[in-house]
């Protein structure tokens, strides 16, 4: 049994003529623009074989690939930190209790309006004023660690919000403390849940490290700036860490796609045993619609 959709009706046959039509009109526009782009850049000699040679060279690719490691690692350091305290900043949120509700509440409003970019600057030229001058690597990865922190919460708040009342209730009911049941019961499914989101605000915070040529950060963007200067191939090597990124970016969407997926079929295994009704089958808890669980 399948899912019922709630989000847009199925589309009958003379809309997905026209869904067909639009597709192949945006891919006839987009070779268009493609085969125009090359034009240009064979009539200006961007082509030339002279001017992509270099790029086969070790030296190039191993610079390229030192940046490509700093990336790889301000995009690690800042997820490492910033997925963990997302949660505790979730769960402060959702407290009872009005000091952490508050503060969690005010820390996640506050950094969420605040533009990355301007945090950047304030660990460059404002904090060190004051006697804090981090290294390089963490004038660019606290400030990406703060921002997404902020959104990191909302996402597991909303994963949260979407268990059914009623597995925390059942929870509680066979004797689990309510911290207990928050940790081993209602935050596996709500990260379940919200695991595409997470992939794809990964996909985000390794965009955010692009951002590392503001401290002099040597990340895959700062070593392709550095490589356009000695070389002025600036088409060339924009285009070949574009495409890194590019690739880089699909996996992980990719990576998304097929955590969705496995999301999905696992709802439509539960929603056949259970009848398509929402009534649990053998072996599963008792849920009750309700308000989103809450921690003590």
């Amino acid at each position: 049994m399948s899912v019922p959709r709630v989000l847009f009706d199925e589309p009958g046959p003379r809309a997905r003529a026209r869904i067909r039509w639009c597709t192949v009109l945006g891919l006839v526009l987009l070779a268009g623009l493609l085969a125009l782009a090359l034009w240009q850049f064979g009539r200006n000699g961007q082509l030339a074989r002279n001017r992509w040679a270099p790029f086969v060279q070790l030296s190039y690719l191993r610079f390229l690939a030192d940046g490509f490691v700093g990336t790889i690692i301000a995009t690690a350091l800042g997820a490492v930190a910033s997925f963990p305290l997302g949660m505790l900043l979730a769960l402060g949120r959702l407290s009872r209790k009005r000091v952490p509700r508050w503060v969690a509440t005010g820390y996640i409003e506050l950094f969420r309006g605040i533009p990355l970019l301007l945090l950047i600057y304030a660990f460059l030229l404002a904090l060190p004023r004051f006697g804090i001058n981090l290294p390089i690597l963490w004038k660019l990865v606290v400030p990406i660690v703060l921002v997404n922190t902020a959104v990191l919460a909302e996402i597991y708040r909303a994963g949260i919000n979407a268990v059914d009342r009623g597995q925390f209730e059942a929870a509680v009911s066979v004797g689990l403390r309510e911290g207990t049941a928050m940790r081993t019961v209602i935050m596996p499914q709500a990260v379940r849940l919200v695991a595409p989101a997470l992939v794809t605000q990964l996909v985000a915070l390794l965009k955010d490290s692009t951002l590392g040529y503001v401290v002099s950060y040597p990340e895959l963007m700062k070593q392709g700036n550095n490589l356009t200067v000695y070389t002025h191939l600036l088409v060339q090597t924009y285009l070949i860490v574009a495409l890194i990124y590019v690739v880089v970016n699909l996996a992980l969407s990719r990576l998304a796609v097929l955590l969705e997926r496995k999301v999905g079929t696992r709802v439509r295994r539960k929603v056949a045993r259970s009848g398509g009704t929402g009534t649990p089958g053998p072996g599963q808890p008792l849920t009750t619609a309700g308000a989103p669980p809450t921690l003590a």
